[in-house]
């Protein structure tokens, strides 16, 4: 017997890479006091580009695991174990649409207002949130802490944009790059 098929991995993954490249664009960014359009075009151009390799890369894995399974094991050895048969495209399809709308995110207040000193702000708030959101909702199948799991994505996801901040600031600053 076949078990069912599960994306919760593909969303996590998704979700999280999401929000945390896309947040650490804008970070990096706004550390080099690069311009809300700058911001734009680079928090888009990383949430379509990254989230395609992202799924597409799931994809490829998947569908590679299931080659080499097949070159082992018979096929009825997959059935018979009750593993589940994934379907490539769907969970590359799951990973790129987690990575899209999660990833979206952090460039709403960029998106949806004139330029505004505070944007940087918003937009680490929302981060913040989703960070959370995702971590902790993880918890809703492995029965884990949802505050330690979702303080868990919260503080990777934060060490990133810090990460990011810093590099923009330092780079702009070592190369004295005047915008």
């Amino acid at each position: 017997m076949v078990s069912e098929e599960t994306y919760v991995g593909d969303f996590v993954y998704g979700a999280t890479d999401g929000v945390v490249t896309t947040f650490a664009v804008v970070a990096g960014a706004t550390g080099a006091l690069l311009p809300q359009g700058v911001i734009i075009i680079l928090g888009l151009a990383n949430l379509f580009a990254d989230g395609f390799s992202m799924g597409a890369s799931n994809f490829l894995a998947i569908r590679s695991e299931q080659e080499h399974a097949q070159n082992r094991v018979p096929s009825s050895g997959a059935q018979a174990s009750g593993a589940a048969i994934k379907t490539p495209f769907k969970h590359g399809l799951a990973t790129f649409g987690a990575f899209l709308v999660a990833g979206s995110i952090p460039l709403l207040p960029y998106l949806l207002r004139e330029p505004s000193p505070h944007h940087f702000w918003i937009s680490a708030v929302l981060a913040g949130a989703t960070f959370f959101g995702v971590g902790a909702s993880r918890t809703l199948l492995t029965k884990g802490n949802a505050g330690k799991a979702g303080l868990e994505i919260l503080a990777i996801g934060g060490l990133a944009a810090f990460v990011a901040y810093s590099v923009g600031w330092g780079v702009k600053t070592m190369f004295g790059i005047i915008l």
